[in-house]
């Protein structure tokens, strides 16, 4: 996802926070370089700041609508008068969320809004008897938890998404990686070791189709 603020404190206790929920954040500090990233990149989400330099947050949001991106948008604002939000809704935001916010309130609306852009309201991913949760991100098999790191279950929650195809490694770098971390496909390799570990005898394997990528599906026979 994709932070827009231009407050270095905020900005960077944003980036920290939803880092160690598990997500991939990029952050930028004006307008100009929103639209910019928007328009480069494809994220699953924006978190927008509406008192921006070089290009407001209104303007950001009204620039990308009218480009045919649809994206969900968060806007995080202190301006939170009735025209104010009105006006970000009719311009196309998702949520509105007044500043100051508790970060619970922002990751449970986060996750609120990515579900409903996938298309599907369910919080649970199942493959075979495993199932993940994307609402506590915990993962689960035949009742027992699985303790998973923030990377590992990113990178297992891109695996069960897709449970059954081939996904690349470019695929899962291009999901997970940030500007300023180094996440290569060597990183995909070492977290996909950890994960066969971590998936021992729960009947799910992760294949490697030399090539190709990985595949994930349940042990034959079981």
């Amino acid at each position: 996802m994709l932070v827009i603020e231009d407050d270095p404190a905020l900005g960077h206790g944003l980036e920290r926070f939803l880092r160690d929920a598990g997500f991939s954040v990029d952050r930028v500090s004006d307008g100009v370089q929103a639209v910019e990233a928007l328009m480069a990149e494809n994220y699953d989400l924006a978190l927008l700041d509406l008192g921006l330099p070089r290009m407001g947050g209104l303007e950001v949001l009204s620039t990308i609508r009218a480009r045919k991106k649809t994206l969900p948008v968060l806007i995080l604002t202190a301006r939170d008068t009735l025209d104010d939000r009105v006006t970000g809704l009719n311009l196309g935001a998702d949520d509105y969320l007044a500043k100051p916010f508790e970060l619970p309130e922002l990751e449970a609306r986060v996750r609120a809004l990515l579900r409903r852009s996938k298309g599907h309201a369910a919080a649970l991913i199942e493959v075979g008897e495993l199932s993940l949760d994307t609402v506590s991100r915990e993962v689960h098999c035949k009742g027992r938890l699985l303790h998973l790191s923030a990377r590992e279950y990113a990178v297992l929650e891109k695996l069960m998404s897709r449970a059954g195809r081939v996904v690349s490694k470019a695929q899962i770098v291009g999901s997970l990686s940030e500007w300023d971390a180094d996440f290569s496909e060597s990183s995909v390799e070492v977290y996909v070791h950890r994960l066969r570990k971590r998936l021992d005898g729960t009947g799910v394997e992760i294949k490697t189709l030399r090539g190709f990528g990985y595949l994930m599906e349940r042990q034959s026979g079981v």
